[in-house]
């Protein structure tokens, strides 16, 4: 199989430049030169280019986390995504069939609703934020175990058990969580949209101190699994009968794109889309081939969510557009147009 070296060539530059432009563009405008100048400046490698010093503050305590924040969550929910398509055998498949997103919201809402009873947090922010994203990754995790556990029978993990219980553990999460919604009150309610729209605003140091492990872990290690996952695709007695310890991969795919789909949400929210397009897209131009499509999603996820976070940063500054809604507006006729155009190539197939 080609391993289309030119693509992947094409995203290994592709991200970098989109990471220094996306830290350049904001309220302050900081060029290109500014900022290596800026970070080489960090590491004790001083350039004549001349930069302000609150142009070095902006650019360290504000964009360069959030940045990097930005690809790790499009690199983390892209690779899951595929690995989802890989799992479930079905390109429409994405992290929400497990019911992670599901549970993931419905600890959110309830820190939410809970947050005014508690003395000393309603007026921290910084602490609310921790406490949700705690809860979300919480829910995430508690969620993947308890469809694992409804799933497995017998010593196996039947991929239509698995779907199933994924989606009747989501539904009774949504069911709770708009129970909960609907005895919100105003302000209450206010912030648990703004929550679901998803956002990159959370970003900072120690936020990515905590997220980048969780995240980089399923990144690296899911790529590791797209030889198995090529044989497993011919169906799961083949892949048994071709040496493939079909229980264990499954559960390995389960719980590492758990992993960083949870540490996703638990920092940014429900971001759509992202899983769903991007293997879609790279599968339609570049092939099946998991050994090679689950790193081109990490590389493209990346560079599509950095994209799509300066777009709701600028928008409509100094106000900030929730990115779910622009992940949203741009995913929408991407997905329709390449079912269109799997829908031509089946009429054509059919004369």
């Amino acid at each position: 199989m080609s391993t289309n070296k030119p693509a992947r060539i094409l995203l290994l530059i592709l991200l970098p430049l989109t990471a220094l432009l996306a830290s350049g563009i904001g309220a302050m405008t900081i060029s290109p030169a500014q900022t290596v100048a800026i970070l080489l400046g960090k590491a004790g490698i001083h350039l004549p280019v001349n930069y302000t010093e609150g142009m070095a503050n902006v650019l360290w305590q504000i964009r360069l986390p959030r940045v990097i924040l930005a690809i790790l969550v499009g690199a983390g929910l892209a690779v899951s995504g595929a690995a989802f398509q890989g799992l479930y055998r079905n390109p429409m498949a994405d992290p929400a069939l497990t019911g992670v997103s599901g549970g993931a919201s419905l600890f959110a809402v309830l820190v939410i609703l809970s947050i005014a009873g508690w003395p000393g947090i309603s007026h921290h922010a910084m602490l609310q934020n921790y406490l949700i994203s705690i809860a979300t990754f919480i829910g995430a995790g508690l969620t993947t175990l308890v469809v694992l556990r409804l799933a497995r029978t017998g010593g196996r993990t039947p991929v239509a058990t698995l779907l199933l219980a994924g989606l009747a553990v989501n539904a009774l999460c949504n069911a709770c969580t708009g129970l909960m919604t609907y005895t919100a009150t105003n302000e209450q309610l206010r912030s648990i949209v703004f929550w679901m729209l998803g956002s990159l605003g959370a970003a900072s140091w120690s936020v990515l101190a905590v997220v980048t492990p969780l995240v980089l872990i399923p990144v690296l290690l899911l790529p590791t699994l797209g030889k198995s996952l090529n044989v497993y695709s011919l169906g799961e007695s083949e892949a048994h009968y071709l040496g493939v310890n079909v229980a264990r991969l499954k559960i390995q795919l389960l719980l590492l794109s758990a992993l960083a789909v949870g540490a996703c949400v638990a920092v940014t929210v429900i971001i759509g889309f992202v899983g769903l397009i991007v293997p879609h897209l790279l599968r339609s131009t570049n092939g099946t081939d998991h050994r090679r499509l689950l790193i081109d999603s990490a590389l493209l996820g990346a560079i599509i969510l950095t994209l799509s976070d300066v777009i709701s940063r600028t928008i409509i500054a100094p106000a900030e557009l929730p990115i779910g809604i622009i992940t949203a507006i741009l995913g929408t006729p991407l997905f329709i147009g390449l079912l269109l155009k799997q829908k031509k190539q089946l009429s054509s197939l059919s004369f």
